[in-house]
């Protein structure tokens, strides 16, 4: 079940991997395992395992512990899940990944599509598809994957608090077809079900509008810090000054003022579904 991905854009998440392959490489022939064996013994072929140990790909979670396993590692490799995760993810967003994985509290403002949060896969796909430049097909996989898995944000337990406010022309525009565009309809229905989730539509019919410089996204901290991040075109950055926070968190307050109530902007997707 070769579910690996290609390798990432930056040095840094070479690195990363390159020191994981080098663990990799010498647990193994500690061993006294060769790369068919320890394939046979995590489901890759052998030729996955050189990929993962020359740092040419990057090793799913699942194969992490399972080598780690069968290798008698003793959490050493298992210690690097964390950031060998976080090379899955685009050079511009790996920061922001790792710290929405952390945040007991995210308010995200969208402007061009559906938050990655709450893409259905097919939706996902249609967005990483249809990526200019365009992507690998290894590389939509890797960032599919990687989507998807931030979507556990939802089953964290304490769960964190989630808000949303999305363009109505988001919701109009039919990325990947109608059928595609349906399906993320239905599925922000699903999640705005959950207790800890308010989603928010701005409509197009407002005279007035708080969020006009542009998508971002505010997180709180379990130790309080607050930190906003805001991205386009590929650049990126993440704000920690107070100052700078409050200034969006003054603009998110306005969009959330300015949009649907959560109660209205359900019945408005509803209606684009044609069920009322």
């Amino acid at each position: 079940m070769d579910d690996e991905v290609q390798q990432p854009e930056n040095e840094h998440a070479t690195g990363v991997l390159y020191v994981f392959g080098r663990q990799l490489k010498l647990f193994r022939e500690r061993a006294g395992m060769d790369r068919a064996r320890l394939g046979a013994l995590t489901g890759y072929s052998a030729s996955t395992i050189a990929s993962f140990e020359q740092a040419r790909r990057i090793p799913p979670p699942k194969f992490i512990d399972q080598a780690d396993d069968v290798l008698g590692a003793g959490g050493v490799l298992i210690a690097s899940k964390e950031e060998v995760a976080r090379a899955q993810y685009p050079a511009f967003f790996r920061d922001a990944a790792k710290l929405e994985a952390e945040a007991v509290e995210l308010h995200v403002y969208a402007t061009q599509a559906v938050p990655g949060l709450l893409q259905a896969e097919p939706y996902a796909r249609t967005v990483f598809a249809i990526w200019r430049p365009q992507l690998d097909e290894a590389v939509i996989e890797q960032r599919l994957a990687a989507r998807l898995a931030r979507q556990g944000i939802f089953d964290r337990r304490p769960p964190p608090h989630l808000s949303f406010v999305i363009e109505e022309a988001v919701l109009l525009r039919p990325l990947g077809g109608e059928a595609v565009r349906r399906g993320q309809l239905q599925q922000l229905l699903l999640i705005e079900e959950k207790r800890n989730v308010e989603i928010q539509v701005m409509p197009l019919s407002r005279q007035e509008h708080a969020g006009l410089a542009g998508p971002f996204t505010l997180m709180e901290m379990k130790d309080g810090r607050r930190i906003a991040y805001a991205e386009v075109q590929g650049d990126s950055r993440v704000h920690t000054g107070r100052q700078r926070v409050r200034e969006l968190e003054r603009t998110y307050g306005s969009l959330r003022a300015q949009a649907h109530t959560p109660a209205e902007s359900r019945q408005l997707i509803e209606t684009l579904l044609g069920e009322r």
